[in-house]
């Protein structure tokens, strides 16, 4: 029993691989949006208190969560702040997320509809899971990570009626590449590739298709401004965005 749950946690797993849009993979989207479609009975049935609870849940899962991957790693000899820090988007967000879902904070959901579910989203139809097949600790850790941090932003919205507006469209453009120069500057004093601004990642992903550096980053800005006007849309109403 002891080794069977041991094997769950090590480096080089020999189980089953992680297989794009395998069972295992379509499973866990099933699990994650039933959960994302439970939000709608919770608006008109659940009382403050189940609501408040399952805030909370969540925020103290993505919080343990994220600790055990960075605990996993540097039992494993891998932490380094090379890759480590919390500054790709869903590592930030992991921790934003939290902070939301408890303080029920509209500014972080402004920041949290549009770039916590773009980034997420990706990397829950292209997971970085590597070898790590189910039941291992990784694959779980990737799902649940990136399915909360999705879960959360469409909580606030389906549960607590939170709507981005035109505003927050703008804000979210703007201080996107503002952060995305700081990680840029960071990666070039650190030797890292955080948010994959000095290179491609190392595992396949939606990235290979949109060409060499430095293009691959024009085309992801475009292509995250096109993405962020589609999640608007529901929200338009005769020419502008519910507040």
């Amino acid at each position: 029993m002891i080794e069977a749950i041991a094997e769950l946690f090590r480096w080089d797993y020999q189980g089953q691989p992680f297989v794009l849009f395998g069972p295992a993979h379509l499973i866990a989207l099933g699990v994650i949006l039933a959960f994302i479609l439970s939000f709608f009975w919770l608006r008109s049935r659940a009382p403050e208190g189940w609501r408040r609870a399952i805030r909370v849940g969540m925020a103290v899962v993505l919080i343990v969560n994220e600790l055990a991957w960075h605990l996993w790693n540097a039992v494993n000899g891998q932490w380094s702040i090379q890759t480590m820090l919390p500054l790709h988007l869903c590592s930030l967000f992991v921790f934003l997320s939290a902070v939301m879902l408890v303080t029920r904070s509209y500014p972080v959901f402004e920041f949290a509809y549009f770039l916590g579910i773009g980034g997420a989203l990706q990397a829950l139809i292209t997971p970085d899971a590597g070898i790590y097949g189910f039941p291992h600790f990784r694959f779980v850790q990737t799902m649940l990570s990136h399915g909360l941090i999705v879960s959360a932003a469409l909580y606030m919205l389906i549960v607590e009626n939170y709507r981005p507006t035109w505003r927050s469209l703008g804000k979210v453009a703007l201080w996107g590449n503002v952060y995305m120069l700081v990680v840029f500057g960071l990666n070039l004093l650190l030797g890292s590739n955080y948010m994959y601004l000095a290179h491609k990642p190392a595992t396949a992903s939606a990235i290979d298709f949109l060409g060499p550096w430095p293009l691959y980053l024009l085309w992801l800005e475009l292509i995250a401004l096109a993405l962020f006007l589609l999640m608007a849309l529901p929200f338009v109403k005769r020419g502008r965005l519910r507040a």
